[in-house]
């Protein structure tokens, strides 16, 4: 069975209230960690972030649970009705949503799947280069993908934290769930960003501050510091978790 070494971070920013979620678990051979970026005024978006992380945990722990990327997608679209049906009954304010992104590992096989919604983001370093495993379902994503806008130009762009799908909004949504495990290899490094983190570090920063790291823990400290180095003065909630694949055990 391969080591697993995880970390999170969670931190308010700039702003009043901390409406990101991260959580970390593990069940046997199985590692599980979620991250959602809330939104919806009025603590809406602390409370979806907040159900989503609890019923994505809640379904992908179950020993009923089968590995695969079907039953992934079912927790996700299951977590979004969860989450309508509570504006719907009053249990939660009207008008909440949330990102999710979800990574899911089987260190016994050897194997991860993930799957998001919205515009928080999964990287892998493997070998040395890093890969963004997400596209955002953003506008500006979008006008990336219809070669209207540069990467860079999306960067600062007004509609920069426009969504176009999040758990939580009117309708049927669409998770980004990979057709197939995808196997781990010792040495992987995983990354799972809210928009607030990924923002404010480039490829670079993320690379260079993992070069430097003894530990999952330690490389989000170096991010952290670097974020908050800049001392931008509308820094949003930013959150992370880092994965680690090791040798197998024993």
């Amino acid at each position: 069975m391969l080591e697993i070494a995880v970390a999170s971070r969670s931190e308010c920013g700039q702003r009043s209230s901390n409406e990101d979620r991260v959580a970390l678990c593990r069940d046997g051979a199985r590692w599980l960690a979620v991250l959602a970026d809330g939104a919806g005024g009025h603590s809406g978006g602390a409370e979806a972030a907040h159900r989503a992380v609890a019923h994505v945990q809640h379904a992908l722990r179950s020993r009923a649970a089968r590995f695969d990327a079907d039953a992934l997608t079912h927790a996700v679209l299951a977590t979004h009705r969860q989450v309508v049906e509570a504006q719907h009954s009053g249990a939660g304010p009207r008008g909440m949503h949330t990102t999710l992104v979800v990574l899911w590992i089987d260190a016994g096989a050897g194997e991860a799947l993930w799957s998001h919604v919205g515009d928080s983001r999964l990287y892998v370093v493997r070998r040395g280069a890093l890969r963004q495993l997400t596209s955002d379902d953003s506008v500006v994503q979008r006008m990336v993908d219809a070669g209207i806008l540069t990467v860079q130009q999306a960067l600062v762009h007004p509609f920069k934290n426009q969504l176009v799908s999040a758990l939580g909004i009117e309708g049927d949504i669409e998770p980004h769930t990979p057709r197939a495990a995808v196997r781990l290899e010792p040495g992987d490094a995983f990354l799972l960003a809210s928009d607030g983190w990924w923002g404010a570090l480039n490829e670079a920063a993320i690379l260079g501050s993992l070069a430097d790291a003894d530990s999952p823990d330690e490389w989000l400290a170096t991010m952290q510091g670097a974020i908050e180095s800049l001392r931008q003065p509308r820094q949003d909630n930013f959150s992370a978790i880092a994965a680690w694949v090791g040798l197998e055990e024993g």
